[in-house]
């Protein structure tokens, strides 16, 4: 089973790390650093469809979704092929496109996926038989029209949980791209969007920066909160241990 449908089926929260260096020795690092869940960002992070390969053999055990660039049937294809066992998938605005999303996860009938998972295959025998109920398609919620089609989106078949991406969210309603917002309306908003994703029986996932943050939005009823990036932490580990020999 998917680790990661286990870890929520079991009633826990995952902690989702993000990998936007494009190095497989950084994702092992991460890998060993005590994350649920990592995911492999294609849409900002700096990789390409080798790196991506080379972080998921990396990443070994741990459940690794991969975000994908766009909603394009064949990189969220690829990605599932090279052993991804969910796709977050960007600017998912209506139930049109989010049906499409789903399609291009799931093999026929229930999709359009093609066959031929090269690397999934070699880690999961019989794959075929079992991927449909076992990769997970999570569209992004980070746009006002994503907001107004949520109910929409949220009742298509096929969808296993949604991701807010407070950023384009925030810019999407006039405001500046930035995360951990501390905005009441904001916030409350999060709330709607995970008690509405519960509601159906699925889940909800949010980006962070903070771990305080994300601890606020696990106690708002969020499933997998991501904190920060690799590239963040790294940077932010080599600062403070410059501020910290420079102040001493």
């Amino acid at each position: 089973m998917n680790l990661l449908r286990q870890h929520w089926a079991d009633g826990k929260t995952a902690i989702n790390g993000w990998i936007a260096v494009p190095s497989g020795f950084a994702a092992e690092l991460m890998a060993h650093a005590g994350f649920d869940t990592l995911t492999i960002d294609l849409q900002h992070g700096l990789h390409d469809y080798a790196s991506m390969v080379a972080c998921l053999q990396a990443i070994g055990t741990v459940p690794a979704l991969v975000r994908v660039p766009w909603n394009e049937p064949s990189i969220v294809g690829r990605a599932l092929d090279a052993g991804a066992v969910g796709v977050i998938c960007p600017m998912v605005n209506t139930a049109a496109e989010a049906a499409a999303f789903v399609a291009a996860t799931r093999y026929p009938p229930l999709g359009l996926r093609s066959n031929g998972p090269v690397r999934a295959g070699l880690r999961t025998p019989n794959y075929q038989a079992g991927a449909n109920a076992d990769v997970l398609a999570i569209p992004m919620i980070e746009t006002a029209s994503a907001v107004a089609n949520l109910d929409a989106i949220l009742a298509v078949p096929g969808i296993d949980a949604v991701y807010i991406g407070p950023s384009d969210l925030n810019l999407s309603m006039g405001g500046a791209p930035v995360l951990d917002i501390e905005d009441p309306e904001r916030i409350a908003l999060y709330r709607r969007i995970a008690a509405a994703a519960h509601a159906r029986g699925l889940r909800a996932g949010i980006h962070c920066i903070a771990p305080d943050y994300a601890v606020r939005m696990v106690e708002l009823g969020f499933d997998l909160v991501t904190i920060a990036n690799d590239a963040t932490l790294i940077l932010a580990g080599a600062r403070a241990a410059i501020s910290t020999f420079r102040g001493a």
